[in-house]
């Protein structure tokens, strides 16, 4: 693990909290899901992030747009290409944005407070993209697939421990996107979008990994689905992967051993993210864009009985 310079040292994090989970029952067939547009914004969206109250939050377009369950929405906050998101114990959110070429913390209000990492090794950051929280030791991942794909190979991901230090994780990838870590600590799982599967670590210690080993290869576009690249994603209680699988209009389930068990519908034909919420925390949000990613956005939920979602909050201070 090597230490990162830091354009500014921030407050040590909060020890994030799991929400309790429920007893859980078998996932709902793909075709016995329903699902529903909560509204649409002029951009393809990303980001979906739930506060202690309940509110949500997506990005699209240089803005991020915050939400109630019932779907009212308004501009929280003007970025640059603000994208993946977390919100901390004290209210603060923490933001990947692509524009700053940083993860960003911003006050409740949406007030920018500084960067909360910006460089690495004296280089400059490429373009953050999305980032989980460390619930054991209080510091935090992100990837920054800023310039990769399958033949440049410059991917990268990182980790910002509670004392605001930024250490190098892995690089090598082919753009790193969605990531998420297991609740103990013990495994990190990231979308390599494009080789079209998920990767997974086995963590030794905050910040430091074993070997990359693939944890599933998904499956490729078919008919009228125009792409294949994992984006965003989260867990349930029971350890099930849920893949926002861009290009194909689908939210892919994948068991604790990789096994694709349901196939969901997305709504956005650009899937790009997902975030368990609701009272019995059942109920899936999903951003992305209705057609091309140049087009409008829309944020859908489907409510799956069955399923308790596990999103990783930190108790409210």
């Amino acid at each position: 693990m090597r230490a990162c310079w830091m354009l500014r040292t921030l407050p040590c994090l909060a020890l994030p909290m799991v929400a309790p989970a429920l007893v859980s029952a078998e996932l709902p067939p793909d075709d016995q899901v329903k699902i529903v547009k909560l509204f649409e914004v002029p951009h393809y969206c990303e980001g979906v992030v739930f506060d202690h109250d309940g509110n949500g939050y997506i990005s699209h377009g240089d803005v991020i747009t915050k939400f109630t369950p019932a779907g009212k929405h308004w501009t929280w906050a003007k970025m640059r290409a603000p994208n993946g998101h977390k919100v901390l114990a004290n209210g603060d959110h923490l933001v990947c944005d692509g524009g700053f070429n940083a993860v960003l913390r911003l006050d409740k209000e949406g007030k920018l407070l500084g960067q909360a990492s910006s460089m690495c090794d004296g280089q400059p950051l490429r373009a953050p993209n999305d980032l989980t929280l460390d619930q054991q030791s209080g510091g935090f991942y992100f990837t920054d697939p800023g310039g990769s794909n399958d033949k440049k190979l410059i991917g990268t991901i990182h980790y910002v421990d509670k004392n605001g230090r930024t250490h190098l994780v892995d690089k090598g990838l082919a753009f790193p996107n969605g990531i998420v870590l297991t609740p103990d600590g013990k495994k990190l799982l990231v979308a390599e979008s494009k080789k079209n599967r998920i990767l997974v670590y086995d963590v030794e210690s905050p910040g430091k990994v074993g070997p990359l080993k693939v944890f599933a290869d998904l499956p490729e576009k078919q008919g009228e689905q125009i792409d294949n690249q994992p984006d965003g994603v989260c867990l349930d209680s029971d350890g099930n992967l849920y893949v926002a699988h861009y290009g194909m209009r689908q939210v892919q389930v994948l068991s604790p051993e990789g096994k694709l068990l349901r196939r969901y519908p997305g709504g956005n034909l650009t899937t790009s993210n997902v975030g368990f919420s609701g009272p019995k925390m059942n109920v899936l949000y999903i951003t992305g864009g209705l057609g091309a990613e140049s087009g409008g956005g829309g944020l859908f939920r489907i409510e799956l009985e069955g399923a308790t979602g596990l999103t990783i909050l930190p108790k409210r201070k």
